[in-house]
């Protein structure tokens, strides 16, 4: 029920004024449009703001902080299946990876772990500690010095999420540590035969680059580079499925996208967005709320499903909205969730401490009316 308050008052948690719900995202008072404005992402100090017109109801925006869009799919093709990078802080690079056949080389990342995410195609990464099958979907997360290989003879796109620091999981808290997922679904690499891995090839040698600060160095073999009679530790190549990732839902609130979070790295977080039921009882909002998260950029890959908080964005795409900006549903979302009881999106966020900068690359593949898609008449 909303609270209609004009002195003012103070409580434990915080201050009011005027109109607002004592509950956030339920039951928002009638003609207005609850904004959250909050610090550390959303673990932090926070304030519920309910505008008369929706923050993003702008006429135009001049300067670098607009929101942009980028057809992230029709970046090219790079040799050797490497990642072309579109967006990049001194944490992590956010790339994509395109490649139809499989590498003839070699490659070891010296410079940070790997995550890629299988949005197109099928196929084997071959490391140090064996092979792991992939399809579309997975999660691959390759530590950094891993030795690997990708092959397949299928068009596969890749989003390649690059950092700097350790790939790590979500402490569960309260949920406990079977939520989300048991450690037990995580797919561990299997040693192939040892005639798979020796003996020589048709051009006599073998070849492995390695990638450090930012440069490759080429070393050559006489004998396949990924050669391991066995091994042990807890550290390996590993890989998930989206759809063995359980999410959290509330039937009664709209939880914030921090609860799907599913890996760490410094000074950012990887989350999954998947089909989940949408919250049922009267009043709960369905969508994401209107925020200015401004301690945080935050990057979404459209992988596949109803995008319905946001119209006119297609799967293989790339949404950005710097620090400081508003951002939150497109004007028909909540009209068109209204209905509905279960969505069936599918996408990864990434969301960065420090700011992120767009590439040359990104900019050849940008969404250009992106920034102005919030207009109700705005045609897409």
């Amino acid at each position: 029920m909303a609270k209609d308050n004009q002195s003012g008052y103070a409580s434990g948690f915080g201050w009011a004024q005027g109109q607002f719900s004592p509950q956030p995202h339920v039951g928002i008072p009638e003609g207005t449009y609850e904004e959250e404005h909050g610090r550390k992402g959303f673990f932090g100090r926070v304030s519920h703001l309910y505008h008369r017109h929706p923050p993003t109801g702008w006429l135009r925006i001049e300067g670098p902080l607009k929101p942009r869009a980028y057809y992230a799919s029709k970046a090219e093709e790079l040799e050797e299946a490497q990642s072309n990078v579109l967006l990049q802080n001194s944490d992590v690079k956010i790339g994509i990876a395109k490649f139809t056949r499989s590498m003839g080389i070699f490659v070891r990342n010296a410079d940070g772990d790997e995550v890629r995410f299988i949005h197109e195609g099928v196929g084997t990464l071959e490391t140090d500690y064996g092979d792991i099958q992939y399809a579309r979907g997975d999660y691959l997360v390759i530590p950094r010095g891993t030795t690997y290989r990708l092959v397949s003879e299928v068009a596969n796109v890749h989003l390649v999420i690059d950092s700097v620091s350790e790939i790590e999981l979500p402490e569960r808290g309260m949920l406990g540590r079977h939520a989300q997922f048991d450690p037990m679904i995580m797919r561990t690499p299997v040693l192939a035969s040892a005639e798979k891995k020796t003996g020589a090839n048709a051009q006599g040698e073998f070849e492995l680059r390695i990638k450090r600060l930012g440069e490759w160095t080429r070393v050559f073999y006489p004998f396949n580079p990924i050669n391991a009679a066995g091994w042990k530790g807890d550290l390996t190549p590993w890989a998930i499925n989206v759809s063995e990732i359980r999410p959290v839902v509330s039937p009664r609130f709209h939880l914030p996208p921090s609860v799907h979070t599913t890996f760490l790295g410094r000074n950012f977080v990887i989350c999954s967005f998947l089909p989940r039921p949408l919250e049922s009882e009267e009043g709960a909002m369905k969508v994401p709320f209107y925020h200015r998260n401004i301690d945080f950029d935050e990057v979404l890959f459209y992988h596949e499903g109803n995008f319905f908080s946001r119209e006119g964005i297609s799967a293989g795409s790339i949404t950005f909205h710097p620090q400081g900006i508003h951002h939150g549903p497109h004007p028909n979302a909540a009209k068109n969730a209204q209905d509905k009881t279960f969505t069936e999106e599918i996408a990864v966020m990434v969301d960065t401490r420090h700011p992120l900068h767009p590439t040359g690359v990104a900019d050849g593949v940008e969404y250009k009316e992106y920034a102005m898609s919030w207009k109700a008449d705005q045609k897409r």
